[in-house]
């Protein structure tokens, strides 16, 4: 094979390597989509978070999609803080608390479903932040 023809050869194994790469990440993309369509069961699930000095809680309300929920967002809390949202499909229930305080933050969130804890964390410190994220009971 002449030079020409190797460097030609390689150019077009490079990009259709690239493209097939491209192709199996918007593939997955696709069917985590479509997943996230053929398993639109709604469920519920409650938040709890306790502990002092929280300054923000953000949480997966049911919004977005399963593979990129929205977060909602609660500035400045008033503790104990709980809701109950509804979620569908494969949406992971989540709920993200972060406190900052010299003396010492305290922080505690629980996921419950069906009267069942599925998820429960505790931290402490200067600053605290991190949360409780558990698998849609849909997808168990």
């Amino acid at each position: 094979m002449n030079r020409i023809t190797r460097i030609t050869v390689t150019t077009l194994a490079v990009t259709g390597l690239a493209l097939g790469l491209g192709a199996c990440s918007e593939a997955a993309d696709e069917a985590a989509k479509q997943v996230d369509k053929a398993v639109n069961e709604k469920y519920e699930v409650t938040y709890e978070v306790t502990g002092k000095n929280v300054d923000s809680i953000g949480f997966h309300g049911g919004e977005g999609d399963g593979m990129e929920p929205k977060i909602e967002t609660v500035e400045k809390p008033t503790l104990p803080w709980k809701k109950t949202v509804t979620l569908r499909g494969i949406m992971p229930p989540a709920v993200m608390p972060a406190a900052a305080d010299l003396t010492g933050a305290e922080v505690t969130c629980k996921i419950t479903y069906k009267g069942e804890v599925i998820k429960e964390e505790s931290a402490e410190g200067l600053a605290t932040a991190g949360g409780c994220v558990a698998v849609s009971p849909i997808a168990d």
